[in-house]
């Protein structure tokens, strides 16, 4: 089992409403350099996709049950069917995203508890609990020829060293996907 977080990241490590859906003031970064840049499968997930587990926060699965649910290409039939555990205190009803569940407990017990990969992406609060306890694996980032002032960062300040990898590296229409894992012992 790996876990694995993909997240659309600027230049200088903001991760905040790519897609402009927050409504912030400079929220669509991502897509304003079109959807050969952000549609289908850029994030190289295959087979890990088809055989994992997606773990999201309930804003992130909120945001996605409104999308996916609609949509019919083969990209997003797979991820209407991948099983989905959402990390929420406040959500009970997941039935507008086929294959959803609320994780009863803890959110890192969960994740040690799983067997298959672990796919997060955006879903932050779930990314920076997992980073705290080190239970990340690799890092597939997309990153974008953009600068932001002000944002959430994917690697917040003061948080623990990680020392990481270069897997792969390649461009993606205007953005580069970058993966990184855990270093060579």
């Amino acid at each position: 089992m790996s876990v694995i977080v993909i997240e659309f990241v600027t230049l200088n490590g903001i991760v905040s409403d790519p897609d402009g859906r927050g409504g912030t003031p400079t929220g669509g970064w991502a897509f304003r350099h079109g959807p050969e840049t952000v549609s289908g499968d850029k994030f190289r997930l295959g087979s890990t996709l088809d055989d994992g587990v997606l773990v999201l926060g309930r804003r992130t699965w909120e945001l996605f049950s409104g999308l996916w649910p609609n949509r019919d290409d083969p990209f997003s039939a797979r991820m209407n069917a991948v099983p989905k555990l959402v990390a929420s205190r406040t959500l009970t009803d997941t039935s507008a995203w086929a294959h959803s569940t609320v994780i009863d407990g803890d959110l890192v017990d969960a994740v040690k508890r799983e067997r298959r990969d672990v796919i997060i992406t955006g879903s932050l609060s779930v990314v920076h609990a997992l980073m705290a306890e080190d239970l990340i694996d690799e890092y597939r980032l997309l990153t974008f020829p953009t600068i932001l002032g002000s944002g959430e960062r994917l690697f917040p300040s003061g948080g623990s060293p990680a020392y990481l990898e270069c897997l792969s590296s390649e461009q993606v229409g205007a953005a580069v996907l970058t993966r990184y894992g855990r270093e060579a012992q």
